[in-house]
């Protein structure tokens, strides 16, 4: 997994903030290969429906870009119970829980 232990902690920070403490994190695509180099950071949310979903995603992200500084971050949220479709069924089968 190419994230340092600093970035794993922002992220689940700000996952926490966002989402509450139920919230998942899951890193996929090529960021959890460490014989690439390079590649976005793509992340994956599972959490509890909350009112206004798009917002927390809204503010997950903006957290996300004043803590990490990477120019290019990747985030799919989902609710937890929904069936999954396309980038979440690969991020629940590729991805690492952060």
């Amino acid at each position: 997994m190419r994230l340092t232990d600093h970035e794993v902690a922002a992220i689940k920070a700000a996952a926490r903030e966002a989402f509450g403490e139920t919230a998942v994190v899951r890193l996929f695509g090529s960021r959890v290969d460490d014989t690439i180099e390079g590649g976005d950071v793509d992340l994956h949310v599972e959490a509890n429906p909350l009112p206004d979903m798009p917002r927390k995603r809204f503010d997950f992200v903006m957290a996300l870009y004043r803590r990490l500084h990477h120019d290019k971050i990747d985030v799919i949220v989902s609710q937890r119970g929904g069936t999954p479709r396309g980038f979440e069924r690969i991020a629940y089968r590729d991805g690492i829980i952060l």
